[in-house]
């Protein structure tokens, strides 16, 4: 079968009938390497390319996944940092959900999540050694959004402690 530019805009028109039927974030799957010439990029740049593979944005699980997940997971290493100071560091799984939403809205994906949480957790990392009273921080969604501190367990002082010893 020969060519021609018939055949070209019949095959251009069925393309474009199946483009609008899918949604935007999937119209870049059907990239040609002459997409890539008409956009400007020179032929011997396009022929070293082997594959044109696409990207899509990372769903909410899956940046939940990255946070907590992999062995050197962003809020592991928060924990390790807390429990330097002798505090239990704990994130609420709707605490990670907003920070995932936050990711989402701001389009940064995988590689804004440390500077989202950075936001939050720069403050509350500061502030623990200053206090010997502090056993736990649990971080909630209001704490992601700023408009909150974190929920802290306190140490019971020892006094207290010998009181309900006596007491029984």
């Amino acid at each position: 079968m020969r060519w021609t530019p018939k055949i070209s805009c019949l095959l251009r028109e069925e393309l474009s009938s199946v483009c609008k039927k899918q949604d935007e974030s999937t119209i870049f799957d059907f990239t040609t390497p002459q997409d890539l010439l008409k956009y400007g990029l020179i032929p011997e740049l396009i022929g070293r390319m082997p594959v044109i593979c696409t990207l899509h944005e990372l769903s909410e699980d899956a940046l939940i996944d990255i946070l907590v997940k992999p062995k050197n997971a962003i809020c592991k290493q928060y924990q390790k940092f807390f429990e330097m100071d002798g505090v239990r560091l704990e994130f609420s799984e709707e605490a990670l959900k907003e920070i995932a939403r936050t990711a989402i809205k701001q389009k940064t994906g995988a590689r804004g999540l440390r500077s989202i949480m950075e936001k939050f957790m720069l403050k509350i990392m500061f502030s623990i050694p200053d206090r010997s009273d502090v056993e736990s921080c649990i971080i909630t969604p209001e704490v992601v959004t700023l408009s909150q501190e974190p929920k802290y367990g306190y140490i019971k002082p020892l006094n207290s402690r010998n009181k309900v010893a006596n007491e029984k």
